[in-house]
């Protein structure tokens, strides 16, 4: 039986990974918005990860993973989230929430940052 080793932190693949997600979140918003009013959500969904990814690239200088996963505890204890262009807040503040644990997830195994496919 073979065991895995755990992979080294790498705060170059982890920004990499979070710039391609932004241009991939900009790209679905422009799509949802020619979509019309029954994609609003999905625009809302991709406006959340985009506002996300795009706070945790932002004056960023240590790439660590306990910093990394201090800045999305910190994001995620915010009482609302407000950012421009979407449609229902309630919905928006849910989809921030549900991408801000999936990151954390995604940080405390790193595991996923190699992925920079369009749709994951």
């Amino acid at each position: 039986m073979a065991v895995g080793v755990a992979k080294e932190w790498d705060g170059a693949v982890v920004r990499a990974w979070l710039e391609s997600r932004i241009a991939a979140a900009r790209t679905d918003q422009v799509a949802a918005e020619r979509g019309g009013r029954e994609l609003q959500d999905d625009c809302d969904k991709a406006t959340a990860e985009e506002m996300v990814c795009t706070l945790m690239m932002r004056g960023r200088s240590d790439w660590s993973q306990a910093a990394l996963l201090e800045s999305l505890r910190t994001l995620l204890e915010r009482d609302e989230h407000v950012w421009r262009g979407v449609y229902n807040d309630t919905k928006f503040d849910r989809h921030v929430r549900t991408f801000i644990k999936k990151l954390v997830k995604m940080t405390k195994a790193n595991d996923g940052f190699a992925n920079v496919a369009h749709y994951q």
